[in-house]
């Protein structure tokens, strides 16, 4: 495993690049960025919700209507309209989604830092871009409300560290996977 994650160091890179570019959009922009959030996911919910609606009617070749795929469509097309109608409970709601999804990243990212410590070396940076993910997602789930425009530059620096921790995984792998390739020959 590890060998083919050495091969595929760039992708690491890639990912930590852009996650760079889009936190010093998101710093530089916070307004825009959490607009762009809300018609994001407003756009995103009426999408999935027409298709799940269309998929739910379809159903069965015996001609058996998905009900639960339906009700989910329209929920989703409700979740999109509100978005575009109610802004600002919409980020609020994001606010919590984000927090709970960092923690949740920042939990499994530090039980992979522990899994891989006797595999990999510097294996602190992927348990301290967990330990991040925790702190930033307590910190928007303590004040959701206070300051959207304070959370979109956390989600900016945020993004920032997370891709700079990215990149430095990325060459460390690189790395690795000369000195893995050059013992190997």
């Amino acid at each position: 495993m590890l060998d083919v994650i050495c091969r595929r160091w760039w992708v690491m890179l890639v990912r930590g690049l852009a996650a760079i570019a889009i936190g010093v959009c998101a710093m530089a922009w916070p307004g825009i960025t959490l607009m762009a959030l809300v018609w994001l996911f407003g756009a995103f919910s009426i999408i999935d919700g027409v298709f799940g609606v269309m998929l739910g009617i379809r159903g069965e070749s015996d001609g058996t209507v998905w009900w639960t795929m339906v009700f989910l469509g329209l929920l989703a097309l409700a979740a999109g309209v509100i978005a575009f109608a109610w802004p600002g409970l919409t980020l609020l709601v994001l606010a919590t989604i984000i927090a709970v999804s960092a923690i949740v990243r920042g939990v499994f990212e530090i039980y992979a830092a522990i899994r891989l410590r006797h595999e990999i070396d510097d294996e602190w940076i992927l348990g301290l871009s967990g330990l991040m993910s925790i702190i930033f997602g307590g910190l928007i789930m303590w004040r959701p409300g206070a300051g959207l425009v304070a959370i979109a530059l956390l989600i900016g620096a945020y993004m920032t560290a997370l891709g700079i921790f990215a990149v430095a995984l990325s060459l460390r792998l690189r790395k690795m996977g000369q000195s893995r390739g050059a013992m190997a020959a």
